[in-house]
Parts: C-alpha cells; sequence; structure tokens
C-alpha cells in the first residue's frame, strides 16, 4: 500500500512539504483511540534475539531513525510506534534556526536517494526540551548535538558544551556532529586538534556527572583512510563511547540521475542507496583497524534487510534508517528485525 499508493502520491509534492505532511499524519493517528496499539501491533516485533546491550544502554532492538527526521524532538513518540528501537533527534542547536532557503531538499528517484543542504534547521534547546519533557513512552532518545550557523568556530565547544548540558538529564546518549557538508564552516571541525579539545570539552563535562552518558562522534564518508586511523586514535585518546558510520556524502559519482538535474541540484549532502557501499566500507575499516575497541552505530543506504545485515556484519552493533524509511515506508524497521531472527545464528557479538 505504501509503495503503490502512499508514496506516489507524497512524491508528487516538494520533499520538505511531503515531510511535514508525514509528519502531522503521524501525530493526527497517534491522536485516535486504539490506533496507537494497533500500529505498534502492526510494526513491532519483540524477540531476545534483538535485544543488544551497547554502550551501557539496553536497546530492545538494533534498528533506529537517524537524525534529520525528527529535528524538533516532535516525533519521537509516533516514531517508537513504527517498531524502532531508538530515534536520534536533531540536529539542535543552542538557539533555533532556520536554516538554509528553499528549495533544499531533493529526490533523486532513479537512485534512491536524496540531496539536502537543510543547514541545521531546529527549534533550538530549550524547545526541544519542552518536547522532550512530554515523553510518555520509554523509547530510547538520542541527542544529535551542533553548533548555530552563526557561531564561529573558535566558540563552537561553547555551543556543544551548552547544547550537551541542557540536553543532559533529557536524552540517553549524545552524537557530536562535525561532519555534516551542509554548514559552511563545519569541516574545519574535523581537524584533529580542533575535534579533540572539542571531545575532551564534551568529555570532561560528561565526567563531573553522577552518571556519564554515552558520547559518539558522527563520521563522514568522505574520510580517507588515514583520517579514519584519525578518528580511532580519537576515540581512544578523549574516551567517547563510540561513532556513527556515516554523514551524508559530498560525492556525486555513479548517479544514474541525469548529471544536468544533479548540476541544477547544486550543493548537499547525497544520502540514501549510492552511500550504502562507501557507509559499510567506513564501517568495516573502523570496526577492524581498531580491532573492535569501540560500537559502531552504521547509517547510510539501508533500504532492505539485507543491507543492514551487511552493516552489521561489518561491525555495526546498532543500525540506523532515514532515506530507506522514506522509500520504503513504515513496515521496514519489522522487515530488517524479522530478517535478524531468522538469521539469529549469523549475528556477530556486540562490541559492548
Amino acid at each position: 500500500m505504501y509503495k503503490t499508493i502512499v508514496r506516489p502520491l507524497l512524491f508528487r509534492i516538494p520533499p520538505e512539504s511531503a515531510h511535514h505532511l508525514s509528519i502531522t499524519g503521524l501525530k493526527m493517528i497517534s491522536k485516535i483511540p486504539g490506533a496507537t496499539t494497533l500500529l505498534n501491533k502492526a510494526t513491532t516485533l519483540t524477540d531476545p534475539v534483538l535485544e543488544r546491550e551497547v554502550f551501557g544502554i539496553k536497546f530492545p532492538n538494533p534498528v533506529g531513525i537517524a537524525a534529520g527526521f525528527d529535528k524538533q524532538a516532535e516525533l519521537f513518540e509516533q516514531l517508537a510506534n513504527l517498531g524502532f528501537g531508538f530515534v536520534e533527534i536533531g540536529t539542535i542547536t543552542p538557539k533555533g534556526q532556520p536554516g538554509n532557503p528553499s528549495p533544499r531538499l531533493f529526490r533523486l528517484p532513479k537512485d534512491k536517494a536524496l540531496i539536502n543542504r537543510m543547514g541545521f534547521n531546529n527549534i533550538g534547546v530549550d524547545a526541544a526540551i519542552a518536547h522532550l519533557k512530554k515523553r510518555k513512552t520509554n523509547i530510547i532518545v538520542g541527542g544529535n548535538i551542533g553548533k548555530n550557523t552563526t557561531t564561529p568556530n573558535d566558540k563552537a565547544s561553547d555551543d556543544y558544551l551548552f547544547c550537551f548540558t541542557k540536553l543532559f538529564d533529557h536524552v540517553d546518549y549524545f552524537v557530536v556532529n562535525v561532519s555534516c557538508p551542509n554548514i559552511s564552516d563545519l569541516h574545519e571541525l574535523q581537524d584533529r586538534k580542533s575535534l579533540t579539545e572539542l571531545l575532551l570539552v564534551l568529555q570532561q563535562a560528561n565526567r563531573r556527572k553522577e552518571k556519564p552518558k554515552p558520547v559518539l562522534l558522527k563520521v563522514s564518508p568522505d574520510l580517507n583512510n588515514p583520517q579514519l586511523d584519525e578518528v580511532i586514535q580519537m576515540v581512544k585518546e578523549t574516551g567517547i563511547d563510540g561513532v556513527v558510520a556515516t554523514n551524508t556524502t559530498v560525492s556525486r559519482q555513479h548517479l544514474t540521475t541525469d548529471k544536468h538535474v544533479v548540476e541544477k541540484i547544486g550543493n548537499g549532502g547525497l544520502s540514501g542507496l549510492p552511500l550504502k557501499d562507501r557507509s559499510t566500507e567506513v564501517i568495516r575499516y573502523l570496526s577492524e583497524k581498531s580491532k573492535k575497541a569501540f560500537p559502531i552505530i552504521g547509517v547510510g543506504g539501508i533500504f532492505t534487510p539485507a543491507d543492514a545485515l551487511e552493516k552489521i556484519k561489518a561491525g555495526a552493533d546498532l543500525v540506523q534508517v532515514f532515506t530507506g524509511f522514506i522509500y520504503e515506508g513504515p513496515l521496514i524497521a519489522k522487515r530488517i528485525n524479522r530478517e535478524l531472527i531468522e538469521k539469529k545464528e549469523e549475528l556477530p557479538p556486540v562490541a559492548g
């Protein structure tokens, strides 16, 4: 039904409008008496095989929603009723900001991909917290944090620390986002010295807490192997808990969409099926080169259960979907989890 009726209708309107319409639809469904229970039963699988403890958190299943879908921390409970084991909100910045001018989200249906240059549009940390305080389910929520566009890089750590401190009591883990290609100077923070200093600032604040929370780093698929070696070393030096691999890519290689269409779209991060192989390569490299020293959340081009299993076999302990969710529909988590149950003998041990 989704692919034959719902998706064709949504794809007839601009992508960002379709996204807002989907959010409205999910919220409306959740208000219908009994609808949440029925939806949960139709989309959720529960099995001990799916449970995994990663960086001290027990996840009911390893399939989550990547940051960028629930930017405003307004939809995590509705997403919990679609069978996902966790939801990552954001990217959240200290102050609300509109992001880049529209249009800023584009579909590439021939490639099962998206290009976005959203620019960290969000309502700001205080408004996000107001939504999180209304949490009624036990869904695991990650907080993806960034800096405001107007904040210079020499003050970036202040923004990240501000969001970390504010969100600490309201999320279960943190993801430091310095790899988004849609903030003009953000890539400069991926410099080893700058990034190490930023992570150490957050870890110092984290260790002062009675119960520190997991801190992860989201990495770009466009890093080369020496840069990935530096990521491994930074994880060791700073004591952060893991890595999210990967963010969107600036690459436009191997697309079947007409190159003139792609050129007209312009700058932005590419997500979806064209990213699948590269994200898996990064996961495998980080896992093998570090000798499975830290947990990895695998994201990038997951559309099918086989795609998710490939990521897990490459070294991912958890996986996230975004573009695949848009193209495949609300049963994607259930399909993946069913496959993981059926192929439980093939699942590698979790990093922890």
